[in-house]
């Protein structure tokens, strides 16, 4: 299903993406946008979804952004459908995009989250709705490890640690509202975090130095 998306891909359909971009920039306003966004909408916030960008296509990203424009980046459940280098790709596409104060806010499900049931659900594979389409299932090691390595500094926001304990830094929901959160997703209002999401913030490493091919 995601390959005959993106072959609906076509320049036009971004035109209108790119004129609220402009818009954006004349303002001065920040340019926040959210990848794979689906049915989300956010106020202020820019929805991005296949056919019109691509995330992982460089083309897409020259087309409507200027290197520094984007002050925010919103990927909620949306990484865990790529494989490894897949993700590693998006950093490495992204990274000329992002402005000197830019981040990125990832949710992806919680490999240490200590519930079975949580697991089986989200598990590449797993029982869950959209789980058939999981690649790969990250903890808040594997993510950090990752994002390190692709130049980024990793900040972790929300996660389990090995031993089961959740751990949590506050976090403002204007750089990014994540509702898979332990605050905010409404299956925790019975059962206290019986679903949660690992939520980091990836920033640039000040010292990168590289660029995408």
């Amino acid at each position: 299903m995601l390959e005959a998306a993106r072959g609906l891909r076509r320049p036009w359909v971004q035109r209108a993406l790119r004129q609220r971009v402009r818009r954006f920039r004349r303002k001065g306003e920040p340019i926040r946008l959210v990848i794979g966004a689906g049915p989300t909408a956010y106020r202020d916030w820019i929805i991005t979804d296949l056919p019109v960008l691509d995330a992982l296509r460089p083309a897409d990203w020259s087309r409507v952004f200027r290197p520094g424009d984007v002050d925010r980046i919103l990927a909620e459940h949306v990484v865990e459908h790529w494989t490894e280098d897949e993700f590693r790709y998006f950093l490495s596409v992204v990274r000329p995009y992002l402005s000197w104060q830019g981040r990125i806010r990832i949710a992806v499900p919680d490999g240490f989250h200590p519930h079975p049931a949580y697991i089986e659900q989200v598990k590449p594979g797993g029982t869950g709705c959209g789980a058939d389409d999981h690649k790969v299932l990250y903890n808040y090691r594997t993510m950090t490890a990752l994002l390190s390595e692709e130049g980024y500094k990793a900040e972790p926001l929300e996660y389990f640690s090995e031993e089961g304990q959740f751990r949590r830094t506050a976090w403002r929901p204007e750089d990014g509202f994540i509702m898979r959160s332990a605050d905010h997703d409404p299956r925790n209002r019975e059962r206290p975090l019986s679903y949660t999401s690992l939520i980091v913030d990836a920033l640039p490493s000040a010292d990168w130095k590289g660029a995408v091919a």
